[in-house]
């Protein structure tokens, strides 16, 4: 039987694989994972992202192990490595997971033309998104340029099966005597954490868990910061211990009960369209490339976003004296991840109120975040800068004291992450908040929470009035081509 060798990446699972599937229709399946340096440096900056990774790691070897195989380890270069690997391997194909950013989709044409010249078969497959782009982008009748608004590519993918490789006992591995090196321990990144429980085992069934109950109630959930009932499989997703496939499969499973109320049905549908912006912009990224540089709106590319700002610390920091803000930034520091709503709070302050690259913020999250998907965390961050696939006539400037008075309004997010304010009133958070410049701790020498670092409201103007006179020259250049 002829040998396929199977590169994982971000796809660290064994069931529902199109990647796997793939490698199994040329022969037996070598697995393998090679570390480069790439990967390396995102594993470096960020001690739980790190843990994570491993413990997926460990946990997929672990798999393989009880099916006779094994993880055949790597550090180094795709390029240098895959080539060698399968001469030793007499392997006549490799296969892989596509990458969607600018980066990492170079890295596969590379990687795909060296394998072709060694005389082996380079098949690199969509198991990232549940839709594949050109699926999603064959129900168009305008070419093959993909989607860069999300209300019509939502109509086409809701309309969409996604597929279905259920079956990892069927898959054949090989079994190499190989040279092989350790697994990746959290220490060789800099982190001092054991390996998480991150298997594919546990996120099936977090996911189950998550659709029997809080899945009913998402839509409160995603806005109530404070209900801390939203799926967290951001991380699980990004490094494929399970399948957007069978998220997707298994919501709609779970929307065919026939006793669910209309508000239940209303919350599922919302968490799969969740699913479906996550798709969108890997499409977006996978059809746009150069979105890893340079912003979706071409009009967008020179505007005067500034790399800097006095208070950009205080905002890195947590310390901006907007509550909602602050408790977001400091979730992130303290857990790896944010509160959806919060998320967009937060990156709009900086956007708008300090008018600061959003590449700036991108890379501070990506220091902290568990999750670790560039072409998403783009696609996100250009939605709120209003520069990428958000086509609203004006920038979605988010006002922090009506987004915390609006979902946060007994202040129970803010005081559990801001110890400044842990002590404050109960009822009436914002109200409070508002009419007094400072809010301490009832205690001698506690650390004052600090007064706003900028005024919203003139922020909120200043940036926009430079936004209309930037845009309305450039809207009559375009008239006058």
């Amino acid at each position: 039987m002829s040998v396929a060798v199977y590169r994982f990446a971000r796809d660290l699972r064994l069931d529902d694989h199109a990647g796997l599937s793939a490698a199994a229709a040329h022969g037996d399946v070598l697995p393998v994972l090679i570390i480069d340096g790439d990967l390396e440096k995102r594993l470096r900056s960020s001690p739980r992202r790190a843990a994570f990774y491993c413990g997926a790691v460990a946990a997929l070897d672990g798999a393989l192990r009880e099916r006779g195989s094994a993880l055949i380890v790597r550090r180094g270069e795709a390029a240098g490595i895959l080539g060698p690997l399968v001469r030793e391997a007499g392997a006549s194909a490799v296969a892989w997971s596509a990458s969607y950013d600018g980066a990492g989709a170079a890295l596969d044409a590379e990687l795909q033309a060296a394998i072709e010249e060694s005389g082996a078969r380079a098949t690199v497959v969509h198991d990232s998104p549940a839709i594949p782009p050109e699926e999603s982008t064959a129900a168009r009748s305008s070419g093959d340029e993909g989607y860069k608004a999300f209300a019509p590519y939502y109509e086409v993918w809701r309309e969409l099966e996604p597929g279905s490789y259920e079956a990892p006992l069927l898959l054949s591995f090989a079994r190499a005597a190989l040279p092989n090196e350790p697994l990746p321990q959290p220490k060789e990144f800099g982190a001092a954490d054991a390996p998480a429980d991150a298997s594919s085992a546990r996120a099936r069934e977090n996911l189950d868990a998550f659709l029997r109950g809080p899945a009913l109630q998402y839509s409160i959930a995603l806005n109530v910061p404070a209900d801390d009932r939203t799926s967290h499989l951001s991380a699980d997703l990004t490094f494929g211990t399970i399948a957007a496939r069978t998220i997707v499969r298994e919501t709609r499973r779970r929307l065919d009960d026939p006793f669910l109320l209309s508000e239940e049905r209303a919350s599922l549908r919302l968490f799969q369209r969740s699913i479906a912006m996550r798709d969108f912009f890997l499409q977006l990224a996978w059809y746009n490339p150069r979105t890893s540089q340079e912003t979706l709106q071409e009009k967008m590319r020179t505007f005067p976003f500034a790399d800097s700002h006095p208070q950009l610390e205080a905002w890195r920091e947590g310390r901006t004296g907007y509550p909602i803000v602050d408790a977001g930034v400091r979730q992130l520091h303290a857990t790896g991840w944010m509160h959806p709503r919060v998320r967009a709070i937060a990156a709009s302050f900086l956007c708008f109120d300090l008018s600061v690259d959003w590449r700036v913020g991108m890379a501070e999250w990506e220091r902290y975040l568990i999750e670790d998907d560039p072409a998403i965390a783009v696609g996100n961050w250009q939605w709120i800068a209003g520069v990428g696939a958000d086509l609203a006539a004006y920038p979605r400037i988010y006002n922090p004291r009506k987004q915390e008075r609006r979902f946060d309004p007994a202040g129970i997010f803010a005081r559990k992450w801001v110890a400044e304010l842990a002590h404050s009133p109960g009822g009436g958070f914002s109200a409070a908040r508002s009419a007094t410049a400072q809010i301490q701790l009832p205690l001698g020498g506690a650390q004052e929470y600090p007064r706003p670092v900028v005024d919203h409201d003139r922020a909120a103007r200043d940036f926009l009035k430079r936004y209309q006179q930037f845009v309305t020259p450039a809207a009559g250049r375009r008239s006058n081509r």
